[in-house]
């Protein structure tokens, strides 16, 4: 027990140290090259705090338990969206989007999402020629956000700013901090389950609250860190990237090697409401070029209700 909750420590301990330094090595890499925050956040940011959940799907579908990968990859998702996005959007609501990074990755979302919805929805499973569908994807979305950087704009810091950055450096930074964050999470989930399993608490309360919620905390520890930086666009794409990585890559790569089967609850209440809260926060920014408090509470009270269904 001593020793669990030492191991629970160090595992915060680390998400906080990573979150914190993860944040600052993107923004320094978006200042050198001259790439909105957004992009860095949707691209680079996103891809380490999903290290998590793509790690967790794809050893699953080694191991021959490929259908937690979907209830996995949509459950981040709308803690990504309802949660991270809805606490942050409520603190601190975003002002001044970047509105062109936002829009085509927006869109790019929902037409995945909306076509595993029909596919999950008409034949129950994600075949293998789905997953190669969203591996394939993935590849697009890469190339995309590399040649809409420079059409997108940068920041306007000085040279002088630009020459002090080094770019093996931050992203030598960014490499450690993945990592961190990854050993961090796993340790929180690990040790946090034995810890409730010594004081009772029941296996169903543990499956909603450390397991649902421990491959989303470096998500939830970069936005946070983003905002306390004065950062909001990075968060923002953290969370946007992450869900477009959640369905390309941490439900792509089992699929595309075993296949995924669904739950009906995932078909009927998962995907669905995965496109609700992208919704709820993508499109008022879209017509308004900025987000409001209201969403972010709207956000937090689905969240909440969803995890009351859940539980019950």
């Amino acid at each position: 027990m001593v020793q669990a909750v030492i191991l629970f420590v160090v595992g915060l301990i680390l998400i906080c140290l990573g979150g914190d330094r993860l944040v600052d090595a993107a923004v320094a890499i978006a200042k050198k090259l001259g790439i909105p925050q957004i992009v860095v956040g949707a691209t680079i940011v996103s891809l380490g705090t999903t290290l998590p959940e793509i790690l967790v799907s794809t050893t699953a579908a080694f191991d021959g338990s490929a259908a937690i990968a979907a209830g996995n990859a949509f459950g981040s998702i709308i803690c990504n969206t309802a949660l991270i996005a809805g606490l942050t959007q409520t603190i601190r609501p975003t002002k001044q989007v970047e509105r062109a990074s936002l829009s085509w990755r927006s869109i790019f979302f929902f037409v995945v999402l909306v076509g595993l919805n029909v596919v999950g929805f008409l034949t129950g499973a994600f075949g293998r020629p789905v997953g190669v569908v969203l591996l394939g994807l993935f590849i697009v979305y890469a190339c995309l956000t590399v040649m809409r950087a420079p059409a997108e704009g940068g920041g306007e810091e000085k040279e002088e700013d630009k020459e002090n950055i080094s770019i093996l450096k931050q992203i030598l930074i960014l490499i450690a901090c993945a990592v961190c964050l990854f050993v961090g999470a796993n340790l929180l989930v690990d040790n946090g389950i034995l810890i409730a399993e010594a004081v009772g608490v029941p296996e169903r309360v543990i499956a909603v609250t450390f397991i649902a919620l421990g491959t989303s905390l470096p998500e939830l520890m970069t936005s946070v860190m983003s905002l306390i930086k004065g950062y909001g666009n990075v968060g923002l794409g953290n969370v946007i990237g992450a869900n477009l990585l959640n369905m390309l890559l941490v439900i792509g790569i089992p699929s595309a090697v075993a296949g995924i089967p669904l739950e009906e609850s995932t078909i009927r209440v998962d995907m669905p409401l995965a496109c609700l809260v992208m919704a709820v926060l993508t499109l008022p920014i879209l017509i308004r070029k900025k987000s409001s408090r209201v969403q972010g509470v709207a956000l937090l009270g689905i969240y909440a209700v969803y995890c009351i269904v859940s539980f019950i």
